[in-house]
């Protein structure tokens, strides 16, 4: 039977608050399990290597499964987080590459060989949709799909709108763009944004709009996912509200918004639209 896991992100369970209030790692996995969470989310983008690989006695302890997500700058640099997702027995690297060529010819060979080392390794390996890397662009992705179609994909939708700017409501055109991306996505993250704000508050009045229409792709593409993958696989989401910069603040400097209630809300949402697609 198909199944479906949220993981929540350690990144975002992050406070960054301006009276120094933070939730240590013990508090934050402790968290993230009793709110029924399946795993872990580590971000090296955030955290470096080594303060990263201390949370393994805290995976173990709260029997959370683990997932990376990577920042290689060079096509070698990848490699320690493959041996590090061995360790860890992850269940994905997540690739933000930033090794990031002009041309889809050289992107192609980057990808390619990204995809030989994680096969090599025994390490199943994303591509997430994601600004400042190799998939910075819409275009630029969608013609590294066309030219890979083994390429796997992590759908961060947050950043493509920001990155196009799609007006609301989406036209047929940009929403068929949209659609070719939920069509290939093995992965999902759950942030959600307008066309100016990578991450915007979920409920604020005002936002609904953008709110309904996340679900409505989190829907779709869950319905794709399940007509592609076999009766036994399992897909996963990732909750992943970031801290200030990320979370808009008010002037002294703390967040308009809880992002931990938030993300129980998706959460609860997609299980829903799990259920019922």
């Amino acid at each position: 039977m198909q199944q479906l896991k949220i993981y929540q992100s350690r990144w975002a369970m992050e406070l960054r608050r301006p009276d120094g209030v933070e939730r240590t790692d013990e508090e934050a996995f402790a968290l993230v399990a009793e709110a029924g969470f399946h795993g872990m989310a580590l971000d090296l983008g955030a955290s470096d290597m080594a303060e990263a690989k201390k949370t393994l006695p805290l995976f173990r302890k709260h029997n959370l499964e683990c997932m990376i997500n990577a920042f290689p700058d060079t096509i070698d640099g990848l490699q320690p987080v493959l041996d590090m997702a061995k360790e860890f027995d992850a269940s994905y690297v997540n690739i933000i590459g930033q090794v990031m060529p002009f041309t889809v010819d050289e992107g192609v060979e980057v990808v390619k060989r990204w995809m030989e080392m994680a096969e090599a390794s025994g390490v199943d390996v994303l591509f997430e949709t994601h600004r400042n890397c190799i998939t910075n662009d819409l275009f630029y992705t969608l013609q590294l799909m066309d030219r890979l179609p083994e390429m796997p994909i992590c759908a961060d939708l947050s950043h493509y709108i920001v990155d196009r700017e799609f007006w609301f409501p989406l036209s047929a055109g940009d929403q068929a763009l949209i659609r070719r991306i939920l069509k290939r996505a093995d992965m999902f993250q759950g942030r959600i944004s307008n066309r100016e704000q990578v991450q915007i508050q979920i409920d604020f009045p005002r936002h609904q709009k953008w709110v309904e229409q996340y679900k409505a792709w989190w829907e779709e593409g869950i319905g794709y996912w399940k007509g592609r993958h076999g009766p036994d696989d399992t897909m996963i989401f990732l909750t992943e509200l970031g801290p200030p910069e990320y979370a808009i603040t008010g002037a002294d400097g703390f967040e308009l918004s809880d992002r931990w209630e938030e993300a129980l809300k998706i959460k609860g949402w997609v299980e829903d639209i799990w259920a019922r697609t």
